[in-house]
């Protein structure tokens, strides 16, 4: 018997393959497939993968995310705010501000869906910030959370446009639904703010006319205010204005009901933030003659 040669069994493996193929593909068989090893089925396993139930679940939240700027200056209480707002899977808080210019630079560069915005800040209030971002036609939704209840700070944030006013005495529940409520294009008033706005109303408040606090005071008021915190006694300024010490007397305590103010330093702190005297102790206001 002969022995056969390395070509001539090369040969016989070569039409036996072809003879193979051609069955396979009568049969419909891919023959690239039915070549492949076990790693070669590595990456449609790894796409697979990549599109798991877990992940599409994960990108639906992304997109639904609710991103948020905190404006607020007490340091403790925005890092609280933001602790609290983060539990929820739905929230982000992607950036924080503690005055007007700081956050205006934020929301421009980050561009969040909701702003949460304190009314007492360092240099211009929180109302001034809702106006400006009015003025920019800014798309982001503006949620004010102070502790002044007054309706003349109520009125006022919302004539500026603020699309939500909560107090920082209402409960978590109450945030939450007024940042779901404001985000999806809703006006929101926590229940005591609700009940003063209405009470306003049936007293026969002035709802068009609503002004800002620093419009609520007169002239002869401011000038009273600047120098109060500028620390002059009642006497001083009489003395300075030309007028009698109750009358001084009478604008200190209209002023101080105006904007819930209390006691000196709250009216010292009230000029500082509105612009009407400077750290160093200087006045700003431009004082004209009193009608």
């Amino acid at each position: 018997m002969s022995i056969p040669t390395a070509r001539s069994v090369a040969r016989r493996y070569d039409r036996r393959r072809v003879l193979l193929e051609k069955n396979q593909k009568k049969q419909g068989v891919n023959t690239n497939e039915s070549r492949k090893g076990p790693d070669d089925h590595g990456d449609a396993d790894g796409a697979e993968r990549s599109d798991t139930p877990a992940l599409r679940v994960r990108a639906m939240r992304a997109s639904s995310t609710i991103r948020i700027v905190l404006v607020e200056d007490h340091a403790i209480l925005r890092e609280g705010l933001r602790a609290l707002l983060e539990l929820e899977p739905d929230l982000e808080v992607v950036g924080e501000a503690d005055e007007v210019n700081g956050a205006l630079a934020a929301i421009e560069r980050l561009q969040p869906h909701l702003c949460i915005t304190d009314l007492a800040l360092p240099g211009r209030s929180g109302i001034a910030l809702i106006g400006e971002l009015c003025r920019l036609k800014s798309s982001v939704r503006m949620l004010v959370l102070t502790a002044h209840n007054t309706e003349e700070y109520i009125r006022a944030a919302l004539n500026a446009g603020a699309h939500g006013y909560v107090l920082k005495d209402s409960g978590r529940a109450d945030l939450l639904q007024a940042i779901h409520v404001v985000v999806s294009g809703g006006q929101y008033l926590c229940p005591s703010v609700s009940a003063r706005v209405v009470s306003g109303f049936v007293n026969g408040g002035d709802h068009k006319s609503a002004a800002s606090p620093e419009q609520l005071v007169t002239l002869r008021e401011k000038q009273v205010l600047t120098r109060i915190a500028l620390g002059h006694s009642n006497k001083v300024i009489a003395r300075d204005l030309g007028l009698s010490v109750k009358t001084v007397e009478k604008h200190r305590s209209n002023l101080m009901r105006k904007l819930t103010l209390h006691n000196a330093a709250a009216i010292t702190l009230f000029a500082l933030r509105h612009g009407f005297i400077e750290a160093g102790g200087q006045p700003i206001l431009r004082e004209k003659a009193a009608i």
